[in-house]
């Protein structure tokens, strides 16, 4: 077997043990934004209410026709396709941290390692900016991840014409994630042609930044409590641990720069300084642009930055581990691995509690919410509006109406708050606010609240737990929910 073929493997085999580690959970979280888009291209008919808090967000990205096309051309189901993107996107995300230590490191051992290292934390928490290095499921991120990565290792090697075609898939898929491989590709050839001062590379940069905020739109009482609900946004919001984690960093980059310079790995310590110059750039980014009254620029979640860090240092400490402790002792790597892949499934569990961990593709879900929204696809019209507890994705393991059921909701506050809070200049903050409002007190709802929703917006069904009796029709019931029509 060729080298190259034993690194496709070996990187395929990490890719299965990492879907079995960190689980597979298709309609879950940010899905719920990014996917409903694709449904809507592949049938215009869905979704007539309430578009505007997911189409705000594909008309900036070509991830929706992308994804689309994807699955007209292949003939495969949706859920088939997306869960195919989605294994695609962790392979080619994982080589792309292999061609990484493969410009740091010479041993084998060093470069597995640090692709084992990646593979095992792909849903760590990122500080506190509500990322993981790696969903669940399959969003703009996930393939954005992967081309930052190899825009990045084209750089270190030179091919500059490579890297900037990766960087122009990035922009083309999640223009915010884009930017910031983009700049930290740049920090890069800078220090690598004239190696500059750090603060002499990062004060240049800032002006620009901060007169920013000048030119955003003045965000409306709406927008102001909708960002009022993500408090990531904000530095200063952070808890102390979140702040550890954001800060922390620097001190492992420092200790990688230490270890370059005794053995003369100069790439290293090249990715290790250029890190804490994109590092310290974003940090101070984040306490200009993201202090109140600032709210509008917030959205620009400099400290989102940490995302890209994250990865590369952890390509970076791997390596180091693996050169250093691990090395070709079968038992070391086990004594290493184990317990962290294990921390990492627990963690998942206890996210997804009601969830299986790997949600298979065109298989039927146990979860009782989830029942109730197949059901829902199936048996009502296209254009039916439904009213659903504003809380419902606290109680049903984070999953998204939209993209499940493929019908219009009024607005929730969990999800479609993060949704409007990146477009202050455009009425969904309005929307949304207006419409949780008319939902406020759900839980004590008779049936004159719901005929109130009808007539204000022509909601005709209702999702409830059972809980909540609306003295309606109700030809769908389990255990948890029901689903009732209004008369």
């Amino acid at each position: 077997m060729t080298s190259a073929r034993r690194q496709y493997l070996y990187v395929g085999l990490l890719s299965a043990g990492a879907l079995l580690v960190h689980g597979y959970h298709a309609g879950a979280e940010d899905a719920e934004i990014y996917l409903p888009g694709v449904k809507k291209l592949l049938n215009p008919h869905l979704y007539p209410f309430g578009a505007e808090f997911f189409l705000d967000h594909a008309r900036l990205t070509l991830f929706d026709e992308l994804i689309a096309a994807s699955v007209r051309v292949s003939h495969l189901s949706f859920d088939l396709s997306i869960f195919i993107w989605y294994v695609i996107s962790t392979f080619l995300t994982l080589y792309a941290c292999w061609e990484l230590s493969a410009e740091c490191f010479e041993e084998a051992e060093a470069r597995w390692a640090a692709v084992g290292t990646v593979a095992a934390l792909l849903t760590i928490p990122v500080a506190g900016t509500a990322l993981y290095i790696a969903d669940q499921y399959l969003t703009a991120r996930s393939i954005v991840t992967f081309a930052v990565l190899f825009a990045v290792s084209n750089t270190l090697k030179g091919r500059a014409a490579r890297a900037a075609v990766w960087t122009i898939i990035a922009a083309c898929i999640h223009p915010l994630m884009a930017v910031f491989g983009l700049s930290y590709a740049l920090i890069l050839w800078r220090m690598n042609h004239s190696d500059p001062p750090l603060k002499g590379t990062v004060v240049y940069q800032f002006l620009p930044a901060f007169l920013l905020n000048n030119l955003l739109p003045a965000p409306s009482a709406a927008y102001q409590q909708a960002v009022a609900t993500r408090g990531y946004f904000f530095l200063l919001r952070w808890q102390w641990y979140e702040l550890i984690g954001a800060l922390a960093p620097f001190l492992l980059l420092s200790i990688f720069i230490r270890l370059s310079e005794k053995h003369s790995a100069r790439t290293l310590r090249l990715m290790s300084r250029g890190l804490i110059v994109y590092g310290v750039f974003y940090l101070v980014m984040a306490l200009l642009l993201t202090i109140p009254p600032l709210q509008a620029a917030a959205r620009l979640q400099p400290m989102r930055s940490l995302h890209l860090l994250y990865i590369i240092m952890f390509v970076l400490g791997g390596g180091l581990i693996g050169r250093y402790i691990l090395r070709r002792h079968a038992w070391r790597w086990i004594a290493f691995f184990l317990p962290l892949c294990a921390g990492m499934f627990f963690a998942q569990r206890q996210i997804f509690p009601a969830s299986p961990h790997v949600e298979w593709p065109n298989v039927t879900p146990t979860n009782d919410w989830l029942r109730a929204f197949e059901w829902i696809r199936q048996n009502t019209p296209t254009d039916a509006l439904f009213a659903v507890d504003p809380e419902y994705m606290n109680k049903d393991d984070q999953h998204g109406f939209r993209l499940i059921a493929e019908r219009s909701r009024l607005a929730d506050a969990v999800k479609d708050s993060g949704a409007v809070t990146m477009f202050p200049e455009l009425p969904a903050a309005d929307h949304w606010l207006e419409q949780l409002t008319a939902e406020r007190g759900w839980g004590h709802f008779e049936a004159k609240d719901f005929r109130r929703l009808q007539k204000a917006y022509g909601v005709t069904w209702i999702v409830s737990e059972r809980s909540l009796n609306p003295n309606f029709e109700c030809p769908y019931v389990n255990q948890t929910v029901r689903v009732c029509r209004i008369n």
